[in-house]
């Protein structure tokens, strides 16, 4: 009987890891940072932190997996602060998408830098789904950044714009 059972936690063990694998290309795939499935009992998180990839697992790790410190836990690295942003109130993404500048390839943008934008005026698009999302200004003023490039996979809450 130990047998069956050695080969059934070497299975499990080899499904832990193709899942873990397969959500890592997921985040490449998708430049999201971080994504977190959950089965049954079981829950798998992985994120992308400074080129680093972490699995955790609430509670007891699952069968052949050993637990992972907590984020307490580990070693503090030096981050570079974040690049100067124009002051201003932040456009944030509504969803994970991939942004669009322009309503189709070789138009011109909804908008530029230094652009007067009026209250609901579309200022990028944001694709979810293969839905074409408009973003669109909460408010008069004036573009004083755009904080994503054309195409640029985006995710929840990420700043877009920049609005003076």
């Amino acid at each position: 009987m130990p047998d069956v059972e050695d080969k059934q936690s070497k299975a499990a063990r080899a499904a832990h890891i193709k899942l873990v694998r397969d959500l890592a290309a997921v985040l490449n795939d998708t430049g999201l940072s971080e994504i977190e499935m959950e089965s049954g009992d079981i829950r798998v998180r992985v994120s992308k932190t400074a080129q680093t990839l972490a699995v955790a697992a609430p509670g007891p790790a699952p069968i052949g997996l050993a637990p992972i410190p907590s984020p307490a836990a580990a070693p503090l690295t030096a981050e570079a602060p974040p690049p100067a942003r124009a002051a201003g109130d932040l456009v944030k993404s509504p969803m994970v998408g991939t942004a669009y500048l322009q309503p189709q390839p070789g138009a011109p943008a909804f908008t530029k830098v230094g652009d007067k934008v009026n209250e609901g005026q579309t200022l990028l698009l944001v694709e979810a789904m293969k839905t074409m999302n408009p973003i669109v200004a909460p408010r008069a003023g004036v573009v004083a950044e755009v904080l994503v490039t054309d195409g640029q996979p985006v995710e929840y809450g990420e700043a877009l714009v920049v609005l003076a």
